[in-house]
């Protein structure tokens, strides 16, 4: 049986309230990438500070460490208006890469924060089970290709996120759902998981044997809730992943 190709997950960038902890703005501001970055590149760094003396010293100076450090991503991104688009959230109908780029740029753009204030906005990095949370520092441009026309079709987008700080870098669980999310029975996000059609006249047992799972024909209709595993609706959608993990030891 055919089933669809895994959904390739996508790098993000998100804005993020002043604290670093919730997304703002999200469907206006976020960005997710034309193509995920082939490297990920982290570099942590401590502050430290040299003795300042007059006269005659002897022997190698004690550095004094000052602040908690800081802790660094670099980021390289490819944008390509050139080819034909393939999915949701492609290009389409983009004939300037730097249509795309901007929304890049929109994260080392400094808001006014007080009237003598100005920071760039708090952005989050995501891919899958990669987060790190920081203010771009830095950010470059290069418009590799152009039409006959001279306008941009390709770019490469390097930026650098700082943290104030030395900590540990967090990785999620991709598959962990919002709460409310819908999963199938077996645990997966709604619409990851290949699901079997009932053919008129089948029966939960017949189902799962014909997949080889006929000894767990039981765990299966109970995770699915199905009241009458003998007489499955023409039509009706089984998971049959979901409880074959009752009773593993481990």
């Amino acid at each position: 049986m055919a089933t669809d190709a895994p959904k390739l997950a996508k790098a993000k960038l998100i804005q993020l309230d002043d604290k670093f902890k919730d997304p703002i703005d999200e469907k206006e501001t976020s960005v997710e990438v034309q193509f995920n970055p082939e490297t990920l590149k982290v570099t942590y760094a401590n502050q430290v500070q040299q003795p300042q003396g007059g006269g005659d010293q002897r022997g190698t100076a004690a550095q004094q460490f000052v602040g908690t450090g800081s802790t660094k991503l670099a980021v390289q991104l490819w944008f390509d208006v050139t080819g034909q688009p393939e999915g949701p959230g492609e290009p389409a109908g983009v004939d300037d890469v730097r249509k795309l780029t901007e929304k890049v740029t929109f994260f080392i753009t400094p808001k006014k924060k007080s009237e003598t204030q100005y920071i760039p906005p708090a952005v989050r990095f995501q891919w899958g089970s990669f987060r790190f949370d920081g203010i771009m520092e830095g950010m470059e441009e290069s418009l590799e290709l152009f039409s006959e026309d001279g306008v941009p079709l390709r770019a490469s987008v390097s930026f650098t996120l700082t943290q104030q700080k030395i900590g540990t870098l967090r990785f999620e669980d991709p598959d962990k759902k919002p709460a409310g999310a819908k999963t199938t029975p077996s645990g997966k996000p709604a619409g990851t998981a290949p699901m079997t059609s009932a053919p008129s006249g089948s029966t939960m047992q017949g189902i799962a044997a014909g997949q080889g799972k006929g000894a767990s024909w039981q765990a299966i209709a109970s995770a699915n809730g199905i009241e009458n595993p003998r007489m499955l609706a023409p039509g009706q959608l089984v998971d049959l992943q979901a409880g074959l993990n009752i009773g593993v030891k481990r």
